[in-house]
């Protein structure tokens, strides 16, 4: 059924954005009503078979689950490392400093999955910036997480697939000369307004004890979900395999779980809501097109789109890697890592407020498309099948 030949499915799931914007207090409720509403309806209206959606979607939804959940607590045996505390002594005492964090997180992200480098920014800006973290700077934080994967095949689940399906990693590469532009310019801005809200701590606390211990965990961790992503295709595994693992040398902090499920539920909530739209084809591929899904990927999963867009074949994969990718920093709940670091700061849940004082992660989409487009150009790549 369609209303203005657009199907129902849509007004429904717009509504539920719409919902989540405006009652920012109680996106989870929100967005649980409106997946309620949306499977009613392709329940009750159409020839809908539950059982085989969901067959097809578990792997994604218990992956993203586990990671969102194991990078909680990543992120609190970092933060009781107390290596947070130590980071100071080598940051400029200036604006520069955040700025300086900022392309950190963009480069572990490049290695590392988005969620955890965005988890561990968030701890560090905690830290160094005495609780004082600017919702302009935390929108910082998730884009150059997002940006640092969008150029690498091993960096975010988007590229993970583009490899997978023969794309040349080379080919993806070319989303750093954009990644490079928008962190720069982001991080600039959100670096000036964070100095101004509070100055990064110059000086650790005296008689600084690293727990080498604690840190080690993390370190487990972070080679246990790239280790899983390359041979399993599930990072999550390796992620609570080193959790319980670690369990066994320092107490595991399982209190981080009770904070991070409903944020959690939310965003599975969303993606399984966008899961049932009846998106089959996407407009011909062209820059024009990759543009435009950047945009869309603010308010619709990435997954889903980029194996659209695989299906559909003949874009531009470096091009496509940067606004698939890094478009779902516009808003908090555009991408898992925004909604993990939103768990610890609940301040950015609130959508206009994100878009007020995250103003700069949009105009940086732009600058940095534009520049991939005039150095890069546009080169299609026929994947063979």
């Amino acid at each position: 059924m369609t209303l203005f030949g657009i199907p129902i499915e849509f007004f429904l799931f717009g509504c539920t954005l719409l919902g989540v914007a405006i009652f920012h207090h109680r996106n989870f409720e929100v967005a649980l009503v409106g997946l309620c509403a949306i499977l009613t309806y392709k329940l009750l209206g159409q020839h809908f078979d539950l059982v085989t959606h969901v067959g097809h979607e578990w792997h994604l939804l218990v992956n993203l689950a586990g990671l969102l959940l194991g990078f909680a607590i990543l992120a609190k045996q970092f933060e009781d490392s107390r290596v947070p505390d130590w980071l100071p002594k080598w940051l400029p005492d200036t604006w520069v400093g955040g700025t300086v964090l900022l392309g950190l997180v963009a480069l572990v992200s490049m290695f590392l999955d988005n969620i955890a480098a965005a988890m561990i920014g968030g701890v560090i800006a905690k830290r160094v910036y005495k609780q004082r973290v600017g919702v302009s700077y935390l929108a910082a934080i998730v884009a150059a997480s997002n940006a640092g994967g969008a150029g690498s095949v091993i960096g975010d689940t988007t590229t993970t697939m583009m490899w997978i399906a023969g794309v040349p990693a080379l080919c993806v590469a070319k989303a750093f000369i954009a990644s490079a532009v928008a962190v720069l310019f982001s991080g600039v801005i959100a670096g000036r307004v964070q100095h101004r809200i509070h100055p990064i701590r110059k000086d650790p606390p005296e008689h600084l004890h690293i727990d080498h211990g604690r840190l080690g965990i993390v370190l487990m961790i972070i080679v246990g979900a790239v280790a899983a992503n390359l041979l399993l295709d599930f990072p999550a595994v390796g992620v609570w395999a080193a959790i319980l693992l670690g369990a066994r040398f320092r107490p595991t902090p399982w209190s981080e779980l009770g904070k991070a499920w409903k944020g959690s539920l939310f965003l599975l909530s969303l993606v399984m809501s966008a899961s049932l739209m009846p998106v089959e084809t996407l407009p011909a591929a062209s820059w024009q097109t990759a543009f435009v899904l950047g945009w869309i990927s603010a308010v619709f999963d990435n997954i889903p789109l980029t194996a659209l867009a695989l299906f559909q074949n003949g874009y531009d994969w470096g091009v496509l890697a940067y606004t698939v990718g890094y478009g779902g920093s516009m808003i908090w709940f555009g991408s898992s890592a925004g909604v993990a670091l939103t768990n610890s700061f609940p301040e950015a849940k609130d959508t206009l407020r994100w878009l007020r004082e995250g103003w700069h992660d949009m105009a940086a989409y732009a600058g940095g498309f534009a520049v991939m487009l005039l150095l890069g150009g546009w080169h299609p790549f026929q994947i063979l099948r």
